[in-house]
Parts: structure tokens; sequence; C-alpha cells
């Protein structure tokens, strides 16, 4: 019936069904590559605004952090420092008035533990959006970027919130993870899929997950940075900025967490979605969050796409960029407060 139709058709009307239908098929897959990196907002562009007193201290702060945690490679393999600064994670945040949970497991004969501080909501049914990081490192790299920079954002958000205890509209879970890296990343004994498994069984309503991953470097460098493709014919090529990124499944959570990030924060920023099989879209915790059906992201420098040293032994220290990973953790502390 289709072969008659089209031999009814007129040659120019053959012509212009068949340049439609090529046109349809090249079309449909850069429409679907749009409306997943599709975010809303408008990113800072030109000089960054001066540096205020408050974000000065905080870069100060950590900076104090990354070196006590991760100056040394810290895991399963590296028991004795990973156990140090685990004691450091814990002492700080007690510090602040909080009460540390520990979530200890077994892994290759060893305890482990997550570390959590809770901000209790207003009203005991609120629902719950959980801030984390993973606090170990990667085989002999000292990780002060990949993961000490997330963990001290973490570390730094407890503090800058502490006031909301009590009287937050929303619970908010500070998690800092272990065994996030291989040989653990993705399997059953990665912590944070141990984490969300737990808190899924659990009951709680969950609103989401922000991972802050590897947040520290930047560069203002014309092709500093790089992507996976299709990503790299979207996206910037100087590595100034912070990214949001999670899979398809997450999209509504990724867009409305960098258009509040857009909307208080001038900094300069990316975002989007895309399936799991593209390169480094879950390299992180917020894929065990995933796993279970909670809607996550990643908050990232983009690690090995941009820092030269990820998983090496010059992932030290003094590779971070405390001023602008300050500007960052000041606009997601005002992004978590104004949450709705």
């Amino acid at each position: 019936m289709v072969l008659q139709w089209i031999g009814n058709l007129s040659e120019r009307a053959v012509k212009i069904l068949a340049a439609s239908i090529v046109a349809a098929i090249f079309l449909l897959p850069v429409a679907v590559v749009l409306w997943m990196t599709a975010v809303p907002g408008i990113s800072h562009t030109g000089t960054l605004p001066p540096l205020t007193a408050d974000q000065a201290v905080m870069a100060a702060r950590l900076r104090a952090h990354v070196e006590a945690i991760a100056s040394t490679p810290h895991n399963i393999e590296h028991a004795e420092e990973l156990e140090q600064s685990a004691a450091y994670i814990e002492g700080v945040l007690s510090t602040l008035g909080y009460k540390v949970e520990r979530q200890r497991f077994r892994a290759d004969g060893q305890i482990v533990r997550n570390i959590e501080v809770v901000i209790e909501p207003i009203l005991p049914t609120a629902g719950t959006l959980v801030i984390g990081a993973h606090y170990d490192s990667a085989g002999l790299a000292p990780g002060a970027n990949d993961n000490g920079s997330g963990t001290a954002g973490v570390i730094e958000l407890a503090r800058r919130l502490a006031d909301l205890r009590g009287t937050a509209r929303y619970r908010i879970r500070l998690v800092l993870f272990v065994n996030e890296e291989p040989p653990y990343f993705q399997t059953p004994l990665m912590g944070s899929l141990v984490y969300a498994k737990r808190l899924k069984q659990s009951g709680e309503r969950v609103i989401g997950m922000m991972s802050l991953e590897t947040m520290g470097f930047y560069s203002d460098r014309a092709r500093s940075q790089h992507y996976p493709v299709p990503l790299d014919m979207l996206y910037p090529d100087r590595g100034d900025f912070i990214a949001f990124a999670g899979t398809v499944s997450s999209r509504s959570f990724v867009r409305k967490t960098i258009g509040s990030f857009r909307t208080r924060t001038p900094f300069p920023s990316v975002g989007g979605t895309a399936p799991a099989f593209i390169q480094g879209i879950d390299w992180s915790d917020h894929w065990s969050f995933g796993q279970v059906g909670v809607p996550a992201l990643m908050i990232t420098d983009t690690a090995p796409f941009r820092y030269p040293h990820y998983h090496t032994a010059a992932d030290t220290p003094d590779k971070v960029d405390y001023e602008r990973l300050a500007r960052v953790v000041s606009g997601l502390e005002r992004v978590i407060r104004d949450w709705r």
C-alpha cells in the first residue's frame, strides 16, 4: 500500500518526501541531545566579583581540611591513613555541635565506615535532601582534589547550615562516603551504595542527592577543557566552570539545581544530562542513588576531562584553587537554603 502510494506521487513530491525523511533522521538525534543538555538560566561570564571576606575565611578553612584529609593516600590499602582522615572529619563535625553517626560495614576483612550528620527539619514528615562526597582516595594518590575538595565542601556546608537545625523545611543529610574509588567503584561494597540502599529501606522520602566530586581545579587557558563525544560539541573549551551533571532520569533535578545556582551565584557553570553509557556521566556517588531510584547529580570540575593529576601521586593540596572552590561552596549553600 505504501509503495503504491509512493508510486502515485510526482517525482518532485518523492524528492521532497525523501528529503524530509533524511532531515528527520538527522534532526531527531540533535533534538534529543539538545533536550538532554538544556538547562535554565545563564552562566556567569567575564571577571569574577571580588572575593568576599566570608569567602576568604572559608577558602582558608577548605585548605586546612584538604591538607588534613588528603595529603597522603588514604583507602583500604592505606588503612591507618584512611582512619586518620575519618577521625579528622568526625572531630570537626563534632566541634560544630553535630551528633556524628557512623555507618560501619566490612570490606575485604576490614571495618570501614560512612560518616553522617543530620540537620533535622521543623516537621518530621518533611522530605530529605542528601549532600555527600567520598573521602577515600584512589591507589597511591593523596586525593586532594579527588576528593578532598568535595569532602571539605561538605564539612563547610555543615558549618554554614548549622543554624537550620530544627527549623529547615526539609531534612538535610550530610554524608562522607568511604570506598568510592576502585576496586569498590560501582560494586556492592561502594560506601554510597551501602548507604543509599539502607536509606531506601528505611522508607524515608528522599527528594534528591547532590554529590560533591573533584571540585577544586580551574583553568582560564583555552583548550584546557575536554569532554566525551558528543558533549565536546556543546560546551566551552576553557576549564573555568563548575558542572552539574546527571543521567537522564534525573533531568528535572539537575535543571532545578543549576537553575538555582545560576540565579544566586556569579560563577561560570554548565550542566545537563546524558545516558549512563556516556563516559564520565555517572562516575561518582550519585550513581548509587540512581540505583535505588533517587534523583541525583554530580557537582564537579569534570575530573579527568580537565584535571591533569587525576588519580596520580601529584593530586596534592597545592593543586586546589581554594578561592574558586569557596565561591562554589557558598553558592551551593544558597541553593540548599532556598530549596523549594
